[in-house]
């Protein structure tokens, strides 16, 4: 429910704001240093410490956060971290800021 609304809320303020009931700017939470362009590039990738490097460089973050499968991770969104996440043989599957 919670991922539901975190990927919701977006579309509504755009939706909003579009009609006129809010501000045309991106939600503050999107500003920081971190950026997901050009991260799709390591899904399908196997997980190492090398690549996390990698994901750091291309992303600008500061802090780079694995999920592995199963794994439970806190909701809470951190502009400057990168969340990375993989499947049971290691492959990435997501890479984003968050």
């Amino acid at each position: 429910m919670r991922t539901a609304a975190l990927i919701l809320l977006p579309l509504l303020a755009a939706c909003a704001a579009a009609h006129g009931e809010g501000p045309a700017t991106a939600p503050a939470m999107a500003d920081g240093p971190c950026r997901n362009e050009g991260l799709d590039r390591f899904i399908g990738q196997t997980a190492s410490a090398d690549l996390g490097t990698q994901l750091l460089r291309s992303s600008g973050a500061r802090t780079l956060r694995w999920g592995a499968p199963g794994m439970a991770m806190t909701m809470d969104f951190r502009a400057d971290r990168l969340t990375v996440s993989y499947d049971e043989k290691m492959v990435i599957t997501t890479a984003r800021c968050a």
